[in-house]
């Protein structure tokens, strides 16, 4: 049995760092909007604490003394658990459609979103089936690479299925380029992931095509005067917070666009609110934070000797950062609107939780290097 070490303090410096960030943000913004709609203060805070927090350091804690090959026969079990809940989320009294989405699963007082869930059970079981695979040398031979590919293509074609009918084209994106990047690193033929990118760009064209509202997104992010009280809307307001924090911010706080002006302003737009109250200065800040992760998890990956522990780490560290860089942009104007939480920062209870066990399983896997 591999010896173990203490877990990686840097790491654990820069996860507390986020938590904390998360919670102080979501504080501030949460506020007057908890206030608007059930008559105190703290509705989304506490929300947020008891059903993300608390749960996500529990379960967290139990990844954290987990052994990785439990957690690698376990791969395939979660993944299943997934995909069973997601086809949930279209039961009528079970799911239902909220603002036009089929993303949501209610268990009497509590409701989840599988695909949060997913994001994780899909980088387990691929790091799980890759190192298998590479252990069975089957990623050598020209066959064994065929058919792996063939494999991971239906794998990651039946969860786009779902993700579509949601729909929730935006996990399916930060779901596929987090598979493809961990197949990448797998050591498998280039040529493999230069086709599935290709096809992902096909899907995509198509999907932004049969969906007008998608097709509107692209066209306002082309060209951002485009509709300024409709599509446009949301990046407009998102640019006029930010713009208005300047250098140092105006307070935390004392945002003027979280009071009803910008959609969303606990969940997907929550980095322009911080940017408005913090500035230039926090809002570096805070990019600094999400790169000293990756850099922090991509060092774990990298001395990691199992592979198993080496991809799941890999595909940890891409996942939350693309989808903190992703989230950050859409709010910046240099991606279009993704509608994606900015991880650990953004309400979600589903998405802390999924956070903090990822966290759990990053540091075990550190303790080992």
């Amino acid at each position: 049995m591999k010896r173990t070490h203490s877990p990686d303090i840097i790491l654990f410096a820069i996860s507390c760092a986020l938590v904390f960030f998360g919670i102080l943000i979501l504080a501030s913004v949460s506020a007057s909007f908890s206030m608007q709609k059930f008559g105190t203060t703290f509705y989304f805070f506490s929300h947020q604490l008891l059903y993300g927090m608390l749960p996500g350091i529990l379960f967290g804690i139990v990844a954290f003394f987990l052994p990785l090959q439990t957690l690698k026969k376990l791969a395939f079990p979660l993944l299943l658990f997934c995909v069973f809940f997601l086809a949930l989320t279209f039961a009528p009294g079970v799911g239902g459609e909220i603002r036009g989405a089929y993303r949501w699963v209610s268990l009497g007082a509590i409701s989840f979103q599988p695909s949060e869930f997913l994001k994780l059970a899909f980088i387990l079981y691929t790091a799980a089936w890759l190192s298998s695979r590479t252990e069975k040398k089957a990623l050598r031979s020209r066959g064994g690479s065929s058919s792996t590919l063939l494999f991971f293509g239906i794998i990651l074609g039946l969860l786009s299925v779902f993700l579509v009918l949601q729909p929730d084209i935006s996990t399916l994106g930060i779901l596929a380029l987090t598979g493809v990047a961990m197949y990448f690193l797998a050591s498998t033929p280039l040529w493999h992931t230069g086709a599935m990118l290709v096809l992902g760009a096909g899907l995509l064209f198509f999907l932004v095509h049969v969906a007008p509202y998608r097709f509107s997104r692209l066209a306002v992010f082309l060209n951002p005067g485009l509709d300024p009280l409709g599509q446009g809307y949301q990046i407009k307001q998102a640019l006029i917070g930010i713009g208005s924090g300047g250098l140092t911010g105006v307070g935390l706080g004392l945002s003027f666009q979280k009071f009803g002006t910008l959609p969303e302003p606990i969940s997907d737009s929550i980095f322009a609110i911080f940017a408005e109250e913090m500035g230039f200065v926090g809002s570096a800040f805070l990019l600094l934070v999400f790169l000293a992760f990756a850099w922090r998890s991509f060092v774990i990956a990298q001395r990691a000797q199992d592979f198993f522990a080496r991809l799941t780490a890999l595909g940890i560290a891409f996942w939350i950062t693309l989808q903190a860089l992703v989230n950050i942009g859409s709010m910046t104007g240099i991606f279009p609107l993704a509608g994606i939480p900015l991880p650990f920062i953004s309400y979600g209870g589903s998405a802390l939780l999924t956070e903090l066990i990822a966290l759990g399983i990053l540091l075990n896997i550190s303790k080992r290097v």
